[in-house]
């Protein structure tokens, strides 16, 4: 390795563990030694990593589909930049790969956890969101996970965040009749309409099932639920007879001490035929192909488009995941490093 090559990085490490909304005091930023490539390993400069709302849960200590976040140790996440040193024949120096060891600034990782990207044309930070985990999540929701059919009436939760955004322009890519989003501001209702949506209400504006009820006057098929709560319960009493409900989130309640009221009116599900399907995007992995093919086409003739919402320096990262969870993205929270 050469004298230009970096021998600390600083990370955010989690301080302790957030009792309701995160809060600054919870991270710490901290400089540490990288370790000596040993065979096999790359070293990669990070310039963008992503905040996801799934972060808040492994924040808690309790068993979930992940590992919990470890007091003073690193967080992790989806990251993507440059190889500057490698031991690796199969991640040559320069290469832009995009990994899981987001939150500092360099990270060595062992050759085979990487995955070599073209960027060249599309953006570094469009494998983070519109082509990465954050796309196959709307499309594996939507057609696998809800059984999406063409001519499907769909509501998205969370309409305007990474995920919802790409759920609304995908159903309607793939012939959905009517799409309705909700979000948290006017100008995210406007944005959303500029994508495509047909229908979008702010859920501050009045009761969601009222506002649902008007946006979709003959019932919904589909409901993609980024929020849970009030969110769902709404859905539930709007959805047609055989409809079907992708859970992805509930960030409604993830900072939450006490459990959520809703949804007060399940048992509707049963007479309604309800399928309610729970799931995670690993499982999908495999579609991953399948989707960046659709999307790219999607991407290519305008009929997908992606917005993206940017924090500058790593010692930023707490600040851009806390306003995540409140909402002040529209699209893809990014930290560009």
């Amino acid at each position: 390795m050469t004298n230009d090559i970096p021998t600390t990085t600083r990370e955010i490490h989690l301080a302790s563990r957030p009792e309701g909304w995160p809060t600054p005091e919870n991270f710490d930023l901290v400089e540490v030694d990288l370790p000596a490539l040993a065979d096999g390993q790359v070293l990669v400069k990070n310039h963008y990593m992503s905040v996801d709302p799934y972060m808040r849960g492994r924040m808690n200590d309790v068993k979930s589909y992940v590992p919990p976040f470890a007091i003073g140790k690193p967080l992790d996440g989806g990251a993507i930049g440059e190889v500057v040193a490698s031991s690796a024949d199969s991640v040559p120096v320069g290469a832009t790969v995009l990994h899981g060891l987001g939150w500092r600034e360099y990270a060595v990782l062992d050759a085979g956890s990487v995955r070599v990207v073209d960027a060249g044309q599309i953006g570094e930070s469009t494998y983070l969101g519109a082509l990465g985990m954050t796309g196959l999540t709307a499309y594996a929701g939507l057609v696998y996970a809800a059984d999406f059919h063409e001519g499907d009436v769909v509501f998205v939760s969370g309409a305007a965040g990474a995920v919802g955004s790409m759920v609304g322009q995908i159903a309607k890519a793939l012939g959905a009749s009517r799409v309705i989003g909700s979000a948290g501001s006017p100008e995210k209702v406007a944005r959303l309409k500029e994508l495509g949506f047909d229908a979008a209400f702010d859920y501050h504006d009045g009761r969601v099932v009222d506002q649902l009820r008007e946006a979709a006057p003959d019932g919904i098929d589909v409901y993609f639920d980024n929020v849970g709560a009030d969110h769902l319960e709404a859905a539930i009493t709007v959805l047609n007879p055989g409809g079907r409900i992708a859970m992805c989130g509930a960030i409604a309640q993830y900072n939450e001490t006490e459990p959520p009221a809703a949804p007060r009116n399940l048992a509707l599900a049963i007479g309604k035929q309800l399928r309610i399907q729970g799931f995670l995007v690993g499982p999908y992995a495999d579609k991953m192909g399948e989707y960046a093919d659709k999307m790219g086409g999607w991407l290519a003739n305008g009929s997908v488009q992606f917005d993206e919402t940017i924090r500058e320096g790593l010692e930023n990262a707490p600040q851009a995941f806390i306003d995540l969870l409140r909402g002040a993205n529209t699209g893809k929270m990014l930290v560009r490093l």
